[in-house]
């Protein structure tokens, strides 16, 4: 039996975490050393990307059994 909980929560942890840095680079979330930093505006997505990418996996897991 394979465990698809993880992807998923891990997942959702990364998307979560994608949105907030990314809202901070572009300056949206205001308030942090990250606000208005194109840095995070670039690693924003990418977790977010990453994100998106485990919980199609765990999804995709789970549709096999």
């Amino acid at each position: 039996m394979k465990r698809t909980w993880p992807f998923l929560v891990a997942g959702i942890v990364l998307v979560a975490i994608g949105v907030v840095w990314m809202l901070q680079g572009l300056n949206v979330l205001q308030g942090s050393v990250m606000s208005g930093s194109s840095l995070w505006g670039t690693i924003g997505p990418i977790v977010l990307i990453v994100g998106l990418v485990l919980i199609a996996m765990g999804i995709l897991r789970r549709r096999k059994r």
